[in-house]
């Protein structure tokens, strides 16, 4: 990554289809978590190393927005943003649902280390030209998640606001915008690839993870 990570923001449940499969209420406003600064890694083909023993691990595709300059209030999200880049907010997901169940904090869930791989920047076109591609995660080579940030439960500009009035947004902040339906679990030695579009920008492959048989 050539730019500053600052805060990085995450947005929980921001697809009514996502929601659902998890069996997840659909939330009246955003519901907002935080990753650390470490949890971001590039994802340019190298080997991600991911928790092996903490059982199933599963990928959430999202739309990251970068925050290029301090957030004054009227302020668009067009004003705001200068590139996007997509992620996999990785999730413990056996950690998570224990959590839950206790209603502890999701950080152990979510916030290990190489939790966040991002492809490289692109330019952020606006919200509306966003709208007009899909993205897509591929694993193995197969389409697992196709998303289009239209069927956000919270479009981008409500999301900037709500962050910006209760934590506060400024320049090198991110925000992991919400993956759509799909998710699953993820194995060591998975290839893992994000297209925009028709434009692949970014791929990895798992060196260490849950193996498919469950056992490291």
């Amino acid at each position: 990554m050539n730019r500053t990570i600052a805060n990085v923001y995450c947005v929980g449940r921001n697809y009514r289809l996502h929601a659902e499969e998890l069996g997840n209420d659909v939330p009246k406003e955003p519901m907002i978590f935080m990753k650390p600064s470490h949890a971001v890694v590039p994802m340019a083909g190298a080997q991600l190393e991911l928790p092996a023993e903490r059982g199933e691990i599963h990928y959430e595709t999202e739309l990251v927005l970068r925050i290029a300059r301090e957030y004054k209030p009227g302020m668009s999200v067009d004003e705001l943003v200068d590139v996007m880049a997509f992620g996999i907010d990785f999730t413990l997901r056996d950690v998570q649902n224990e959590l839950k169940a206790k209603g502890h904090p999701w950080t152990a869930a979510k916030a290990f280390r190489n939790s966040a791989p991002m492809t490289p920047y692109i330019a952020f076109p606006g919200t509306e030209e966003t709208a007009k591609e899909n993205f897509i995660l591929r694993k193995n080579g197969e389409i697992v998640q196709r998303g289009n940030i239209a069927n956000m439960i919270f479009p981008l500009q409500r999301i900037i606001d709500f962050v910006a009035e209760r934590y506060g947004l400024g320049e090198g902040d991110h925000i992991f915008t919400g993956t759509p339906e799909g998710v699953g679990p993820v194995y060591k030695g998975d290839q893992l690839e994000i297209s925009y579009g028709s434009q692949v920008l970014g791929s990895c492959e798992i060196g260490s993870g849950p193996s498919a048989s469950g056992q490291s």
